[in-house]
């Protein structure tokens, strides 16, 4: 279990989790070790762009949703250089990225469900 798996299972419990995740693959976005937070979110309500805590093939990543198939209730999540990670379902989007080093990103307050902070 990564750490990653981790914070996961705080974000599907209700929580909107603070936290600093590492690597390049979604600069300029999100620096390595920049904090971000992630809250639950409402997956019919993502779009193109935003940044999702999400399982695909078995893998938790903080990528980009890429696609939007809403009639089979499911997104395409990619990293921020081009590499294509695969569909999931809904059910496997976690949460929304709502804010790096403190400022918040667009839109992203208007997709999540009610939550407490941890």
């Amino acid at each position: 279990m990564g750490a990653l798996d981790a914070v996961a299972d705080r974000v599907s419990s209700g929580l909107t989790v603070k936290f600093r995740p590492s690597g390049s693959s979604m600069v300029p976005l999100i620096h390595s070790r920049q904090q971000v937070a992630v809250a639950p979110v409402d997956p019919s309500k993502l779009k193109v762009g935003d940044i999702v805590l999400a399982r695909v093939a078995g893998t938790v990543y903080l990528h980009l949703v890429s696609s939007v198939d809403s009639a089979r209730k499911r997104v395409q999540i990619s990293n921020n250089r081009g590499h294509i990670n695969g569909w999931t379902s809904h059910d496997r989007v976690f949460g929304i990225c709502v804010s790096v080093d403190g400022v918040p990103r667009p839109g992203a307050a208007d997709k999540t469900l009610d939550q407490a902070s941890a």
